[in-house]
């Protein structure tokens, strides 16, 4: 299984001259497994060079992506995915129960007179919605892909991947805090991610920005480390990268989890996601 970032920013695309190394396109990633198959998680602003890129590859297209939730970072680059202008697609959707209207609402809808030059409705490819994520598993080229509900406003998934002996979880959008929903505890989640070798998670806040932005749906680096560590997580990445933050500021909230990684002599991995990059299982 292979692992490609192309956006691991929060909120809003930040393209600029301080957004380089981190990237400044919203969430979006591109999961190989063993058989090439390709399985797309989000649709945020990342998700249109990826479209160049899988389109330069093969005339025809056979996709997965996968939503976690709604909100417009995670769904505002849906409409600029080139492979969907092409009948030679066929992308397979599933995620959050709410997905499909998200998506489509980036064209259009009743409070609006339009917000996009191209309805949904005139779109070449093929689209299916295939609804499985939220009754179990779903399988994927021998991969099973499970889903857990994230502690957000609206609510979203958090995804599991398993492909013979490897485990990597995705889960951002996610604020962990003892004063929680039902099903969502930080007990709930350490469950959810036990033993994976990669665990992608939201740390948006550091430490001392955490307290003023209680109930945003976000984590501080902190509560995903001690989270991660509990998981017997092997490399923790953190991502969602608040808009305001730059490469500088960014690279010192990593070294802030590393410390506390270090100094409970935990041999836990920890980097900052970079769009771009690439991680192997």
């Amino acid at each position: 299984m292979r692992i490609k970032f192309w956006g691991t920013r929060g909120s809003i695309a930040v393209p600029g001259k301080d957004t380089i190394l981190y990237g400044g396109n919203t969430t979006c990633l591109e999961i190989t497994l063993e058989s090439g198959y390709v399985i797309i998680i989000d649709a945020g602003t990342g998700i249109r060079p990826l479209g160049d890129k899988l389109s330069a590859e093969s005339e025809t297209l056979d996709v997965h992506l996968l939503i976690t939730h709604i909100h417009w970072d995670h769904v505002l680059g849906f409409p600029y995915f080139g492979p969907l202008y092409k009948s030679s697609t066929h992308l397979k959707i599933d995620g959050y129960p709410t997905c499909m209207n998200g998506l489509k609402n980036t064209f259009d809808n009743k409070m609006g007179d339009g917000f996009f030059p191209v309805k949904f409705a005139d779109l070449k490819a093929k689209i299916t919605y295939l609804d499985k994520l939220r009754h179990g598993d779903l399988e994927v080229e021998g991969a099973a892909i499970s889903a857990a509900p994230l502690h957000h406003p609206q609510d979203g998934f958090a995804f599991r991947f398993k492909e013979g002996r490897r485990v990597f979880v995705f889960m951002t959008d996610n604020e962990l805090r003892e004063d929680r929903w039902k099903g969502r505890t930080p007990k709930d989640y350490v469950k959810f991610c036990k033993d994976a070798d990669i665990l992608v998670h939201d740390s948006q806040f550091t430490p001392g920005e955490i307290e003023e932005r209680r109930d945003w749906g976000h984590s501080d680096y902190g509560a995903a480390f001690a989270m991660a560590d509990k998981a017997n997580v092997k490399r923790l990445i953190l991502t969602h990268h608040d808009p305001a933050r730059t490469d500088l500021q960014v690279t010192d909230l990593a070294a802030g989890c590393k410390a506390l990684a270090t100094a409970k002599g935990s041999d836990l991995v920890i980097e900052a996601a970079m769009e771009m990059s690439e991680l192997e299982l």
